[in-house]
């Protein structure tokens, strides 16, 4: 069974944009831009293939090469269009399943990838931190069409709708992820 993780990026990040700071993935985090921090532990876990949702901005210079970036041109559209983007590139491609996480979580640890998709059972492994439900998540194909295409939702509705669906799997790491500068300056912070 073919897996992809995939990282959605293509946001504009309103309301990091609103402080005057510049692009929200591009935003330096301990000298890094802030989407590499998401991005290291899902190359880390050592999937099958790591897929990055790109829209609002070009992230081409700071991705590496071994990475697909898939474009979303209607991002604004919200979560969901970029997850239904990235699950049609995972079906065209043959992977079963999706590990998802957002591009603005920075304290995702590469063992929390590997916990989710060593997960024995369950079309929808979500991760969980102290009892609260994070990234990354995994997607069996088998829910793919049961996604909403449009708005902010991504996996949360159809999970809330049909718990019977959902194994969750205790995680360590971070899940807290970076809306405005003042998030950006907690993980400065909490990294010192």
């Amino acid at each position: 069974m073919s897996d992809a993780a995939v990282l959605l990026a293509a946001g504009g990040g309103s309301r990091f944009a609103e402080s005057g700071a510049g692009p929200k993935m591009l935003a330096e985090l301990r000298g890094r831009p802030l989407v590499t921090w998401a991005l290291a532990p899902a190359i880390e876990a050592g999937l099958d293939e790591v897929v990055v949702v790109t829209g609002a901005i070009d992230l081409a210079g700071v991705l590496p090469e071994s990475v697909t970036v898939v474009a979303n041109p209607e991002w604004w559209r919200g979560q969901a269009g970029s997850l239904a983007v990235a699950l049609d590139y995972c079906a065209r491609r043959g992977h079963r399943r999706a590990l998802v996480a957002l591009g603005d979580e920075p304290g995702l640890t590469a063992a929390a990838w590997r916990a989710v998709r060593a997960a024995p059972s369950g079309p929808i492994v979500v991760a969980t931190y102290g009892g609260r439900r994070g990234h990354p998540v995994r997607l069996d194909a088998e829910v793919w069409g049961r996604l909403a295409r449009e708005g902010e939702v991504g996996a949360r509705s159809l999970a809330g709708a049909h718990p019977e669906l959902v194994v969750e799997v205790e995680c360590a790491g971070e899940p807290e992820d970076v809306d405005t500068r003042e998030d950006l300056q907690r993980w400065e912070t909490l990294w010192n």
